[in-house]
């Protein structure tokens, strides 16, 4: 994988998407963002009903790979995202909440 030289970003979980919310309970949670690691990638698959090939996505020379998560909790991915910087903006190529988050039954908004 080429070695982009890129600024740290940061993220603001703000009132557009409320944090991570629980759909039963409507308890907040203090979010944060970190690079998805090849250990997470693991478990980032079609098998565990992830829609998109996030280790395609993630072997991008031009892109990185962002999970969301509880504080304190990394291990449980509530979503990812695939950005890719350009000269004058930020390109989102791929956005998908975990599988565990989506439809009628989900456990986090």
């Amino acid at each position: 994988m080429m070695n982009l030289n890129l600024q740290e970003q940061d993220f603001l979980i703000d009132k557009l998407t409320e944090s991570i919310e629980n759909t039963i309970t409507g308890e907040r949670f203090t979010t944060e963002i970190a690079n998805v690691s090849t250990t997470d990638l693991k478990k980032i698959n079609k098998k565990n009903n992830w829609l998109f090939n996030w280790k395609k996505e993630f072997n991008e020379n031009n892109r990185q790979v962002f999970k969301l998560y509880i504080s304190g909790n990394f291990k449980i991915i509530q979503g990812l995202i695939s950005l890719e910087i350009k000269e004058d903006h930020v390109y989102i190529h791929l956005i998908e909440s975990s599988p565990f988050n989506k439809g009628k039954t989900k456990i986090y908004a």
